[in-house]
């Protein structure tokens, strides 16, 4: 849902009374921590019977999150899967649902001014002068379970500058934990990298990656403000990763899912994912259906490609 049209539902009145009965008990199937849903190597009908026999009476809702729906980063033989699986979910009921605009690059050029052709004049223009700001910063690159990450008052610090940007944000996945990010950062055997941005001295931010299956997984952000505003770090960040990606030989540079008119102007494609929601209730199925569109913000990115 946008976050307009959240704030405007919030605005109607005695909200505060009724608007717990839009947070029903719910079962979801995936996480906020991967692309895309994981799921079982079951036949859908037999998946789709377990999971409703499972939790159908428990919950209003089943939620399966994210389903990919092209071949865009997947194998065909599992795109073909999960349009079986996305076609035997409408046939039991479950109403789809435009999941979030997957921002990615793929790496198919040999120099950022080969990456920067591709764009309009204007944005060429633009991004090259936000780019100056990238010699006045220091930019190190450690891989995740480097003894660096040991150092509890760093991880302190690393995990505060995620908290600045999930504050700000409009868009709320799950709040991490300190535990978590010392978790990952410690893990030396997940593929994991790091790339901190110093100006002056000071940690400004940082971006978490993962390199899976050929591609560099932008997973984790974390920013000092106003310091990463006054460094552009943003457009620093993505032409470093994209530019680590080509180096290394990798395939693709997945970006995420926020934000999408800005990392439309930073040349990204979009894929998208579905997601397949059961309401146990018919009556409230049927008043549900015409709102459905509040929740599918992004499906006005799906023709938007480079």
């Amino acid at each position: 849902m946008k976050p307009a049209d959240r704030h405007r539902i919030e605005a109607w009145p005695l909200h505060r009374m009724w608007g717990r009965y839009l947070r029903p008990r719910t079962t979801f199937v995936g996480t906020t921590c991967t692309e895309y849903a994981l799921l079982p190597e079951q036949a859908p009908d037999t998946f789709l019977d377990d999971l409703l026999q499972t939790a159908k009476e428990a919950h209003s809702f089943i939620i399966i999150k994210d389903i990919p729906c092209d071949a865009a980063l997947i194998n065909a033989a599992s795109a073909s899967a999960n349009q079986i699986l996305i076609s035997v979910c409408a046939q039991r009921g479950f109403m789809l649902v435009e999941g979030q605009a997957l921002a990615y690059v793929p790496i198919n050029f040999d120099s950022t001014e080969t990456y920067l052709a591709r764009l309009s004049a204007s944005r060429r223009k633009n991004i090259r002068r936000k780019l100056k700001s990238a010699p006045q910063l220091q930019i190190q690159s450690h891989s995740t379970g480097d003894p660096l990450f040991d150092d509890e008052t760093l991880l302190a610090e690393y995990y505060a500058l995620y908290c600045n940007v999930y504050k700000q944000s409009d868009i709320h996945f799950d709040l991490l934990s300190l535990d978590f990010f010392r978790a990952l950062l410690q893990d030396a055997d997940c593929g994991g990298v790091v790339f901190s941005y110093h100006a002056q001295g000071a940690l400004i931010g940082y971006n978490l990656c993962l390199e899976h299956q050929g591609m560099l997984l932008d997973k984790y952000i974390g920013l000092a403000y106003p310091q990463a505003h006054n460094y552009n770090l943003y457009v620093v960040s993505w032409f470093h990763n994209i530019d680590y990606a080509r180096k290394s030989g990798l395939t693709h540079y997945v970006a995420g899912w926020t934000d999408p008119e800005i990392k439309r102007s930073l040349g990204a494609h979009f894929t998208f994912t579905q997601h397949a929601v059961y309401v146990r209730h018919p009556l409230l199925r049927l008043v549900l259906k015409p709102f459905k569109r509040f929740f599918e913000a992004d499906a006005q990115w799906r023709p938007q490609t480079f």
